[in-house]
């Protein structure tokens, strides 16, 4: 389809404020059946910019926009990845306001999937005692699957500040994945995405780290759906997938290279849970179904675009994608604010916004042109940019 220009907008540069010109938006069919990739999208949450609370201190949310783009991302067949860091988990969202989005996301879910972050982010910085650790991981755990949840196993900060070995970390897993009802998901985070869990798994190589976390995997292949690697390296990912034991998926939350990761190769694929895939569900799931009908070249044509997107969302410093990620929301109409929970809607500069506006265009995902037109104005006031 060819896509006209239907606005022009005046945008900053490293030169100075250039017109861009607005195309019209891509057209994306919802799934008319399942895909035939296991697809989380890591969801984000809405702030109350109303509330009196202290937004650097205490988590304000507004729970009906918040759970509408669940269900935004259900219509669009995927499963969410509940209270994980596109949440803000750790980073302004405390796990008292996690295990109530965890509970209304259940409540809301009508059979849709949903998958929720248990970690150990309760607990006061550490280092702890190993037991108390454990004791944290399983609070957590005991409470998601009290709800009826299902579980994602988080890094965690104080088991990263705690360890002396990468025997602490086996004896960690070994003992959660001995007591969860069901398979769950190990989340291993990078640390260019939380800096905290820096030589997780007891190793700074990350080959060596991939050796450890391997042995659990191996012990444990029974209480494990699956792991989800995010360490930005597509060769990382491929290596671990091919290591994983029968019937351990790998989730890619690779969101420099989700295209190919997802695709495969004659040895394998990944499924994927992705922040990404908030900002960017219509697209992927269009390719997805594509991919589901054995047509690669719709499926990468679709997706193309939106790597660099995403690339741009998830640049360094790479923990504050999550403000990416809530721009996008708030340009098509998803929240009526550009205001974030512990404020992070500062992190990046306006020629970050700028750039990301541009790539949204050209992946097709500005959905309403004038809407976001309006509102990137609006921004920009606020920077002195008429």
């Amino acid at each position: 389809m060819k896509r006209d220009i239907v606005l022009t907008i005046k945008l900053p540069s490293g030169a100075g404020v250039e017109d861009y010109a607005v195309r019209t938006p891509k057209a994306f069919a919802k799934p008319a059946k399942p895909f035939t990739r296991i697809a989380y999208a890591a969801a984000h949450v809405v702030a109350d910019p109303r509330s009196s609370k202290e937004p650097w201190l205490e988590a304000a949310i507004d729970w009906d926009a918040t759970i509408a783009y669940r269900r935004h991302l259900w219509s669009w067949g995927f499963g969410v990845a509940e209270a994980m860091d596109t949440a803000q988990r750790g980073m302004g969202l405390d796990w008292a306001a996690s295990l109530e989005l965890i509970r209304r996301s259940i409540k809301a879910s009508d059979g849709n999937a949903v998958a929720s972050g248990a970690g150990t982010d309760h607990l006061a910085a550490g280092p702890h005692p190993i037991d108390k650790i454990i004791a944290g991981y399983e609070e957590q755990c005991a409470a998601i699957e009290k709800l009826g949840g299902r579980l994602i196993l988080m890094a965690s900060r104080a088991l990263a500040a705690s360890a002396q070995s990468p025997e602490d970390y086996a004896r960690v897993y070994d003992r959660i994945l001995s007591q969860v009802k069901q398979p769950v998901i190990i989340h291993w985070l990078g640390e260019m995405f939380d800096p905290a869990l820096a030589g997780y798994w007891g190793k700074q190589d990350h080959y060596e780290a991939m050796d450890v976390c391997l042995d659990v995997l191996n012990k444990n292949k029974n209480k494990i759906d699956g792991i989800k690697i995010s360490l930005l390296n597509k060769e990382k990912e491929v290596v671990m997938r091919r290591k994983l034991p029968k019937g351990v998926r790998m989730y890619t939350g690779d969101d420099f290279n989700f295209a190919e990761l997802i695709e495969g190769d004659a040895q394998g694929h990944s499924d994927a849970l992705l922040g990404i895939f908030d900002s960017i569900a219509p697209a992927a799931s269009q390719a997805l179904s594509y991919l589901s009908a054995n047509n690669k070249e719709k499926f990468n044509e679709i997706l193309a675009p939106t790597v660099p997107l995403s690339r741009h969302i998830f640049m360094a410093p790479t923990r504050f994608y999550k403000t990416g990620v809530v721009f996008m929301a708030w340009l098509n109409g998803h929240q009526d604010h550009f205001v974030m929970v512990g404020g992070q809607q500062g992190a990046r500069s306006i020629l970050h916004f700028a750039e990301l506006f541009r790539l949204a265009d050209a992946a097709g995902l500005l959905a309403d042109p004038a809407l976001a037109c309006a509102r990137m104005k609006q921004l920009l006031a606020v920077h002195g940019i008429q």
